[in-house]
């Protein structure tokens, strides 16, 4: 290996690019520890062997697929060695018929993930290119592709010269994903590949985060004073309300009626959930809407303070969690709660999150002060006794490990806690039953 001499950014645009590509370097190379990290964290769950339209899940054995091709002089360089782009030619064809035998039909190439040369194949050599589904989530597959080669005389064994990881999706006529059918992997190996297929989603989504998002270059909370109460209530309620109209989010898992979705945009991760509940709007929205009980549902919350109430609709609670930081300190939240009810037939209850700054309670040595963007909850009335409850987020770096996790169906701690949202729920409304 040849020692390059290093580069030096000289504009402030170069700069951002030069840190940003040591960035996208640092994970790269932590990526083999970073998964292996990632799945002994993640106990394995129990698979679920029934396909989302209920038919018996596709055993993942049915999907590989094998093919051998002969390099010859047009494939290769004027040093006798393949192009790279011919072997990537080659092994997506063969991803591709993996893919199509898992769903049927012509699927479309999203993205190929850690691309790999181990070593050079020359002319002569034959190519063995084997491929697999490995996963499928909501509206994409991960297949798993290497290549191996070996001379015609078999005078050595097969050399794996490369392998790679490749998204694929299927369009309907709209251009809109379709759902696809889940695999059921095969014991051992096939096993292991499914949860890695799982956990590089996990990494692709924090990657994607990471580096296109500059918020951790500012803070995300504003100052909070008599003077812009005002504005500042209405920036809330207005930002949760644009995050729920935008129009692209997608199912990305669903367990015991619980459904996340997630809407990936350039410089953010948001995610919702939603279930329906057999409530009142109006009774979940006045439960909801008081942060002093969200511990008694939320694990995740230790204790919720109200520090100020600003009028009837706003107030600012201090919230402790039990979830700890970096630094191994619990996070402490100085939230601005403000709650809307619906302005005309059709709209939702409103329950909007966001952090603010407070003299009175700065950060202290003994928390790790955490932030929070836009959050909170949507409550339509479904009938007279149902209501579909959302709750909203836009993932900011303390949420972003959560919220991936689940996304990747490393875990169903989303699904835990608004299965327990939803007890807490029926609890305190056949409580109010008994006091009238």
């Amino acid at each position: 290996q040849v020692k390059l001499k290093p580069l030096t950014p000289q504009t402030e645009e170069e700069k951002i690019e030069h840190s940003i590509a040591a960035e996208r370097r640092r994970m790269r190379l932590v990526h083999k520890d970073t998964l292996k990290d990632l799945l002994t964290s993640s106990p394995p769950e129990t698979a679920e062997l029934e396909t989302r339209d209920g038919s018996v899940a596709v055993p993942a054995e049915k999907t590989r697929v094998e093919s051998v091709e002969l390099v010859l002089p047009p494939h290769a360089n004027h040093q006798g060695n393949t192009f790279g782009g011919q072997i990537m030619a080659w092994m997506e064809n063969v991803a591709t018929i993996a893919a199509s035998r898992l769903c049927h039909t012509h699927p479309t190439l999203q993205a190929i993930e850690m691309f790999h040369f181990w070593g050079p194949s020359q002319v002569g050599d034959c190519l063995v290119l084997k491929a697999i589904v490995n996963n499928s989530f909501k509206n994409s597959m991960k297949v798993g592709v290497c290549a191996e080669a070996y001379r015609q005389e078999m005078s050595v064994g097969r050399r794996h010269i490369n392998s790679a990881f490749m998204t694929f999706m299927v369009l309907d006529e709209e251009g809109q994903p379709r759902t696809l059918p889940m695999v059921a992997p095969e014991p051992g190996d096939g096993e292991r590949r499914y949860r890695e297929a799982s956990a590089r989603k996990k990494i692709r989504l924090d990657r994607k985060y990471l580096v296109s998002c500059k918020q951790t270059e500012v803070p995300l909370s504003v100052p909070w004073d008599q003077s812009n109460k005002v504005y500042l209530s209405y920036n809330n309620v207005s930002a949760l309300k644009t995050l729920v109209a935008k129009a692209n989010w997608a199912l990305a898992r669903e367990k015991e009626k619980v459904r996340m979705y997630t809407l990936e945009e350039d410089k953010f991760l948001s995610f919702r959930i939603e279930m329906s509940v057999c409530i009142t709007s109006s009774r979940a929205f006045a439960l909801l809407s008081d942060l002093r009980r969200r511990h008694e549902w939320d694990r995740h919350y230790s204790s919720a303070e109200l520090v100020q109430q600003v009028d009837d609709d706003d107030m600012i609670y201090h919230v402790v969690s039990q979830t700890l930081s970096q630094e191994n300190k619990p996070q402490d939240f100085v939230i601005l709660a403000s709650r809307r009810k619906p302005c005309s037939k059709g709209d939702p209850y409103v329950v909007a999150f966001r952090s603010v700054t407070l003299p009175t309670h700065p950060a202290s040595a003994g928390f790790t002060r955490g932030e929070t963007l836009c959050s909170g909850f949507c409550i339509w009335p479904e009938s007279e006794e149902m209501s579909k409850v959302a709750y909203y987020n836009q993932a900011t770096p303390g949420y972003l490990n959560y919220v991936t996790t689940n996304v990747a169906g490393l875990s169903s701690n989303f699904c835990a806690t608004f299965k327990a949202c939803e007890k807490f729920l029926l609890k305190n409304k056949e409580d109010l039953i008994v006091q009238l």
